[in-house]
């Protein structure tokens, strides 16, 4: 991590030092939740779906210099993580990277057109200490007879590439599955997407024995629901470390929406299974925490007041008597939610700190990655 960039990113020393404790308790709760990087012997690997990173299409940002850093702090506690809603145009990424510090690189996709892509980018951002990227990568596309009902292909393509850590040699897919509705038409084609993927991929590693490991944004209700049936039918297994203690991974922690699944048809990918071997981080507990509103008040009173400053310039220009009539409406909200600390107090909570870290929680797993003892046993007993 390039700490020595927070010198140049906040010159006021008050805000510099509340970073840097910020910083310190995100570092010392991170170390208690996952566990220690241990040379040749584990690896940890990561989804985390960063919230509209960055275009703010929604207008409920930028992301302030401070994410960066703690969003970067989460990402250094892992060796790679697959990301999902990387925008396209790429400046919040670059920065990201620069905060993360030159022992780590990435590799992604460029966006997916069409509506349902939303313009985002896939990608893997690794620790290149730990982990060796295999120039292998590539996007999945279904064959014209597994089409998605009424689609051309995935919302958003999966994206597979190939990495080795120690004596392991592993592909990953990252995925960010179609959402469309809790119920009807929409959430038929988000089973569908996922029995698609589930089943093109258990397919590949039939045919070729490898370490596959699917991870992402599955849009997975609960553990008991059809959305995680249509990935486990098809060849896949959650984890254990996962499975006997399920964790949601939206901010209120009541839906699974993130998974890592693996395939085990080569029989060697082995998790380890210490307490803390797999989880979801909560970095709320300790940044944009609910009390430290008053900490972001005065930002996010800067946003509306600059959102009304601009419906005051539209309540001026615009001759349409409808379009008038909402701009009034919307001017009047915009008033209200300035002279009501609850309502920004409630907008910062459920939206606004949204923006500046993600909705999504990350999940990680820990694998093994030292076989020589059994390699050793093989040599051992041949004839």
């Amino acid at each position: 991590m390039r700490y020595h960039a927070i010198r140049n990113d906040f010159r006021k020393l008050y805000k510099r030092k509340e970073v840097i404790q910020n910083l310190k308790k995100l570092k010392a709760d991170i170390a208690k939740e996952v566990p220690k990087k241990i040379l040749n012997e584990n690896i940890i690997i990561a989804t985390w779906n960063i919230r509209d990173f960055d275009s703010n299409k929604f207008g409920n940002g930028p992301r302030m210099k401070e994410s960066f850093f703690y969003i970067a702090e989460i990402i250094s506690a892992f060796d790679v993580v697959a990301i999902q809603e990387v925008n396209e145009d790429l400046y919040a990424f670059n920065k990201l990277m620069y905060v993360l510090g030159e022992d780590w690189d990435y590799i992604m996709t460029d966006v997916t057109e069409g509506s349902s892509g939303n313009g985002e980018r896939m990608a893997y951002v690794f620790n290149t200490n730990r982990v060796r990227f295999e120039k292998i990568a590539g996007e999945i596309v279904l064959p014209g007879k597994s089409l998605v009902e009424g689609e051309k292909q995935f919302a958003r393509t999966p994206y597979m590439v190939a990495f080795k850590s120690g004596w392991f040699n592993f592909k990953l897919c990252t995925v960010h599955i179609y959402f469309g509705a809790a119920s009807g038409a929409k959430l038929k084609r988000r089973i569908e997407e996922i029995e698609l993927i589930a089943k093109a991929l258990s397919k590949k590693a039939k045919k070729s024995d490898e370490n596959l490991i699917v991870l992402g944004d599955f849009n997975i209700d609960s553990p008991e629901h059809k959305t995680m049936e249509a990935l486990e039918k098809n060849g896949f297994k959650i984890p254990d470390s996962i499975k006997k203690k399920p964790r949601a991974t939206n901010m209120f922690q009541t839906k699974h929406y993130d998974q890592i699944a693996y395939n085990d048809r080569s029989k060697s990918i082995e998790f380890a299974d210490n307490e803390n071997s797999a989880g979801v981080y909560n970095f709320f507990n300790k940044v944009f925490a609910t009390r430290q509103f008053k900490d972001y008040q005065q930002t996010i009173i800067d946003l509306y007041e600059t959102k009304l400053s601009r419906k005051n310039e539209e309540l001026l220009s615009e001759t349409n008597n409808k379009k008038l009539e909402k701009i009034t409406k919307d001017r009047k909200k915009l008033m209200a939610f300035l002279e009501d600390e609850a309502l920004q107090k409630e907008f910062y909570k459920k939206k606004w700190r949204t923006f500046q870290m993600s909705d999504h929680l990350p999940m990680w797993t820990e694998l093994k990655i030292n076989f020589s003892t059994k390699y050793l046993d093989r040599l051992l007993n041949e004839e």
